[in-house]
């Protein structure tokens, strides 16, 4: 599999931000996905993160996935939009004390409505809900260039930055620059 190195930076939050999630507009709402099907979820994620060279979990083998998906201490939020998928965020709560938001998304066409904001902020009174130390998330310079700005208004803040090389889905091009 074709990897290159692509500087990543790593934000934290040490406590909760005050307020609620900005008003999405009509007809959007999350839902919670108890164990999702590997089938539905390699799709999620693959439309989200397919312009973002997303590849982890496309490789990764079925058991170790749905180890990961079935395990209580992850959980899978769908946002919805006009009944049916906008995006979604996973927070991974098997590291005591700390919440990662492992992954966080919007389907390509939901980008630019504000959605991103909201995801965000419900994720985040999610993560806070659970009373960790510290909630954290990663993002890349091959994400969308609102990411990291995204994240940090959100309330997080670089702690890190690092060069990891990323691997590229088989099949799939090599990015011929980082979009940040």
């Amino acid at each position: 599999m074709n990897s290159f190195p692509v500087k990543t930076y790593y934000l934290e939050m040490l406590e909760p931000v005050a307020g609620e999630p900005p008003d999405p507009g009509p007809n959007v709402e999350m839902e919670h996905l108890p164990r999702p099907a590997l089938d539905f979820y390699r799709g999620l994620y693959d439309a989200v993160g397919r312009d973002w060279y997303w590849v982890d979990r496309l490789v990764m083998p079925d058991a170790d996935l749905r180890a990961i998906l079935q395990d209580p201490r992850v959980e899978v939020h769908l946002l919805k939009s006009g009944g049916g998928p906008a995006g979604y965020a996973e927070l991974d709560r098997r590291i005591e004390g700390q919440i990662e938001l492992a992954y966080f998304g919007l389907l390509p066409e939901f980008i630019g409505r504000g959605l991103g904001k909201y995801l965000l902020a419900w994720a985040v009174r999610k993560a806070w809900s659970y009373r960790p130390s510290r909630v954290w998330v990663h993002t890349c310079d091959l994400d969308h260039p609102g990411a990291l700005p995204l994240y940090q208004r959100g309330g997080f803040r670089l702690y890190d930055e690092r060069f990891v090389d990323q691997a590229v889905h088989p099949g799939r091009p090599l990015p011929s620059r980082p979009h940040a």
